[in-house]
Parts: C-alpha cells; sequence; structure tokens
C-alpha cells in the first residue's frame, strides 16, 4: 500500500491501493476507530448460541435498521442466520472476559452468563444496552455479511459504560475536557 499526495487534493492525503497492497496494513490503520462491542445472541434448537461483534453500527431511524458484518468463516453465524432474528448485546466496561468468552471458536459461550430469554435471542443481564432484531437482507462483501436488520425492542441501562475497542485494546469512553489530551507535536 502506497500513500502519496496527489495534484490537486488541497495536501489531503489520498492512498493508492495496487497489487502490493498490506492487509495487516489496512487493519493497522482502520484500528485507529474505536468501535463498540457487541455479542450478537440467538435461540436455536440446540440452545442459544452467540457471538462477538465490534461491526455493528445504525443505519436508518424509519425505519429503525441496524447492521452487523459476520466473517464467512464464523461457525457461529450460520446458527444466527438459520434463526432469523437476534439480539445485540452491548457490552459495558468490565466485561472484558465475557466478550473473549463469546469470541472463542468451540466455546461453551453461555457457561456461568445470566441472560433473559426472548424470541429474538438471550438478553444478557449485564449488557449496557440490547436491541431485538429480524434479518432484513443480507449484502455480500468479500471476507465478510454484511448484515442489515430490522430492529423490533430495544433498552439501555444508562448508570453503565460501554467497552470500547481501540488499537488492540480494551478500554472504556472519556469525555474530552475530563482528562488531558496530548496534542501531537508538530516539526
Amino acid at each position: 500500500m502506497r500513500c502519496d499526495r496527489r495534484p490537486g487534493t488541497s495536501g489531503s492525503w489520498a492512498m493508492s491501493i495496487g497489487l502490493d497492497f498490506d492487509a495487516a496494513r489496512f487493519r493497522d490503520v482502520l484500528a485507529h476507530l474505536p468501535t463498540g462491542i457487541t455479542i450478537i445472541t440467538a435461540n436455536t434448537p440446540e440452545g442459544p448460541t452467540g457471538m462477538t461483534a465490534n461491526s455493528f453500527t445504525s443505519v436508518s431511524l424509519d425505519p429503525p435498521l441496524v447492521l452487523f458484518c459476520p466473517a464467512k468463516s464464523s461457525s457461529t453465524w450460520p446458527a444466527v442466520r438459520a434463526a432469523g432474528m437476534f439480539c445485540v448485546n452491548v457490552m459495558a466496561g468490565h466485561h472484558k472476559e465475557l466478550v473473549g468468552q463469546f469470541a472463542r471458536k468451540g466455546a461453551e459461550r453461555f457457561v456461568g452468563v445470566s441472560y433473559q430469554t426472548h424470541e429474538e435471542g438471550p438478553v444478557l443481564n449485564e449488557a449496557v444496552a440490547w436491541l431485538t432484531c429480524r434479518i432484513h437482507h443480507e449484502h455480500d462483501a468479500g471476507d465478510h455479511t454484511i448484515v442489515v436488520a430490522e430492529v423490533t425492542r430495544l433498552d439501555a441501562r444508562p448508570e453503565s459504560e460501554p467497552l470500547v475497542f481501540l488499537r488492540g485494546r480494551y478500554g472504556m469512553f472519556q469525555e474530552v475536557g475530563t482528562c488531558e489530551v496530548e496534542e501531537p507535536k508538530r516539526a
């Protein structure tokens, strides 16, 4: 991957992606965008299933649509897809271990986890917020699938702070002005 200034771009950076595209560099650059962490849950004939996802975002208010992007290699996504509905559980700052439990392949993900059963999927008791959803549409997107879903119910617990993922680390949000932000030094 090469980044260079292109004439006529007023000094902005533009990326030129060619045959030398570096997937690791692409991932490193995207790691500068903080994301929330969710656990997507669903009911299956074999019992509840779930997976960690940080590719969750809102799409539309009318109708209320959200999306997330499971990897095509996911062993959990086919079960969620077959259910046709799921629950998005927004995780709290103290849920780093729980997020890891739902991210591991082959793990007994619901061991020690308290939840309420809803038609669309399990609502984790300690989630900061939750949204139950019905799959609306899927889009092929390289090595992932973009899943657009319509929200059917939702709730939040504003007293809890959400878990944030940034540059390969977990943390929590802190409002600017309540902490010192160091400006980068310019040459």
